[in-house]
């Protein structure tokens, strides 16, 4: 893979349309699991989307840890002749957290407490998950919803280091 496409691909851009896609997805989840909360981050560890009740908890410390699990997790995964552990679940006094991975690039985090149940939660959450891959297939293949979207021409590089190398100088 050329170094350009390698950048492409590792850098994950949503544009409005898609997010509101995956929106959706996340509050269908919700409503038929019972959830609390849904998010959508990617394995950097920042958050994608966010729906749902999020109380007192920072998403974005949240967002940075669960990556870090994901990393340290498919490390075990590999010590144990495995790929991956596409799935992780962690269960608290109050509350629970269940992790899918989605591809190789997100992970969908579904918080919730005792009013619903894990078998709910991971049977809503495999589903969302499909759906969630579909969107970010469609979004690989150049047919997303990207709406008006900034078209930079072929010389705007070069045109913008000049002219911070003019403001800087």
């Amino acid at each position: 893979m050329k170094e350009n496409d390698r950048l492409r691909y590792d850098r994950l851009v949503f544009y409005e349309g898609e997010v509101r896609s995956i929106e959706t997805v996340l509050k269908e989840l919700l409503k038929l699991s019972g959830a609390k909360c849904a998010l959508l981050v990617d394995k950097e560890g920042h958050m994608v989307a966010k729906v749902g009740s999020v109380r007192t908890f920072d998403t974005d410390t949240i967002s940075a840890l669960v990556a870090g699990s994901f990393a340290a997790t498919r490390e075990m995964a590999r010590l144990l002749g495995e790929e991956e552990f596409s799935v992780m679940f962690h269960q608290g006094q109050r509350d629970n957290i269940q992790l899918n991975l989605i591809g190789d690039r997100t992970i969908l985090t579904v918080i919730f407490d005792d009013q619903t149940t894990v078998g709910m939660v991971r049977l809503y959450a495999s589903e969302s998950s499909r759906k969630l891959a579909e969107i970010f297939q469609k979004m690989s293949d150049g047919g997303n919803d990207r709406g008006e979207g900034i078209h930079f021409g072929a010389d705007y590089d070069a045109n913008a280091k000049a002219r911070l190398d003019s403001l800087f100088r």
